[in-house]
């Protein structure tokens, strides 16, 4: 199959184009480098073009015109994806989604926004009528709530709600196929499992419908604890009682405030490992309860008793991935991890992480919900040497001490979830994107459904 992309650019001429080299490269690129492996690999990424749509009809148009001329077609929102998801691997289009960013509607119990949407100006638009979204990320300034479906897993409320995953958090994706004809279909129930965390790899999500709930008004409080271990009791502890409202709970080992949360950092003392949580302005003295009841934990500072003219960043701009963007501003050699830890060996689990790797490894939890339950999920900084080691650290943590991690250190869907094909979404693949030409590369199951992972080795950049 051979691409026309000068025929492609032609036909789609009256749109909004981006052809300058260097924006065009500059949309072509996420937040790939937080991994020292796809940073090497991916560096030379680029589309040949960047087109805007303007409405859902320039995008059934974009993606009939790419389809005729075998052009392949990457979707992108903001870029703030980790893993490479919204780079063109193969060149071509990327379909950028600035256009597309309203709040549709503000209902009862749900919003409906355009995929290209903000997080935070969803958030400010359902907070003026008394309402607030249920899940964002911590980057959620600037990612769209296409993105964060299309690309994302969890976020801030994973606490309260559990992660996109729950049936409960999406209502409804409207997407738009690449076909010769394109189609325009609204997925509900659990057709919405095609397309949510596919990286766009089977449709252009163009609009999203997704709960509402009343607004609370939010504390962030910082807790001082004399252990990492104690502080995972504790925020076991304060996730499980249910008189205590939480939005964010996260917890650090100690030199990760210390050495990375810089405004922060006179406010804690070392070797205290940090308990972060946004807790409801009505259940902020109950957690202060708890927390005065428990040996070796402190109150470390309260955002709704900040000192006259202090600001400081959100809590949530401290967890899930910010700690890693946070780490590297200080120090650029740093990476992350993301893996999972059963709660019923959580302990017993770090401590061999930390016997076995020490410092090399600094444990950081997002609590979250897994069928209702409190358990963890870590996503630790990694004290980078080289890429080798960085691969037999994955090896040693899966094979050894029996974590399974989600690889952010890969560009396809297989290698960074589960290591093994979605049959669901590869069906959905066959028939909303014929000729694969749907950010290409990133699920290798199209191209090899038999696929097994070998360790230490990349499916696209094996050797």
């Amino acid at each position: 199959m051979t691409s026309n992309i000068e025929a492609c650019r032609e036909a789609l001429a009256h749109l909004d184009l981006d052809c300058n080299v260097n924006t065009v490269q500059q949309k072509s690129r996420d937040f790939y480098w937080y991994s020292p492996i796809l940073k090497e690999q991916l560096g030379h990424i680029t589309a040949d073009f960047v087109v805007a749509p303007r409405n859902e009809a320039e995008v059934v148009e974009i993606l009939a015109t790419c389809y005729k001329h075998n052009v392949p077609v990457t979707t992108r929102g903001a870029g703030t994806g980790n893993y490479g998801q919204a780079m063109p691997l193969f060149g071509g289009v990327v379909l950028h989604m600035k256009h597309l960013g309203n709040v549709v509607a503000i209902n009862d119990d749900h919003f409906i926004a355009q995929g290209g949407a903000v997080i935070e100006h969803i958030e400010t638009s359902l907070r003026a009528v008394g309402k607030e979204i249920r899940l964002f990320p911590s980057t959620m300034s600037s990612a769209t709530i296409g993105g964060f479906i299309a690309g994302g897993s969890s976020g801030v409320g994973a606490i309260r709600w559990g992660g996109l995953r729950n049936p409960a958090n999406i209502r409804r994706l409207r997407l738009v196929t690449m076909e010769e004809t394109p189609r325009v279909l609204d997925l509900v129930g659990e057709d919405i499992s095609k397309a949510a965390h596919a990286y766009g790899v089977n449709g252009v999500i163009v609009e999203v419908e997704m709960p509402a709930d009343p607004s609370t008004d939010w504390v962030d409080v910082m807790i001082g604890v004399d252990s990492f271990d104690n502080s995972c009791r504790l925020a076991l502890q304060i996730g499980e009682d249910a008189t205590i409202d939480k939005r964010m709970l996260s917890n650090f080992e100690s030199a990760i405030p210390m050495a990375y949360f810089l405004r922060h950092r006179r406010f804690f003392v070392e070797g205290e490992a940090l308990l972060a949580v946004t807790v409801s302005r009505a259940t902020v003295e109950r957690l202060v309860e708890v927390v005065e009841a428990y040996e070796g934990a402190r109150i470390a500072l309260r955002y709704d008793q900040l000192e006259e003219g202090l600001k400081l960043p959100a809590a949530f701009e401290l967890a899930w991935n910010h700690t890693t963007l946070r780490a590297l501003r200080v120090d650029p050699t740093i990476t992350y991890l993301q893996m999972l830890v059963p709660r019923p060996v959580m302990f017993e689990k770090q401590a061999e992480v930390k016997a076995r790797f020490g410092d090399e490894l600094l444990l950081h939890y997002e609590f979250t919900r897994f069928d209702g339950v409190v358990a963890p999920v870590a996503l630790p900084i990694v004290r980078h040497t080289t890429n080798e080691r960085l691969e037999e650290i994955i090896q040693i943590l899966e094979q050894e001490l029996g974590l399974p991690v989600f690889n952010p250190h890969r560009v396809t869907l297989e290698e960074g979830g589960m290591k093994k094909t979605n049959p669901v979404q590869l069906e959905f693949k066959k028939q909303a994107d014929p000729k694969g030409l749907l950010n290409p590369g990133k699920m290798i199951a199209w191209d090899n459904p038999d696929w097994v992972p070998v360790a230490g080795k990349t499916y696209l950049f094996a050797e």
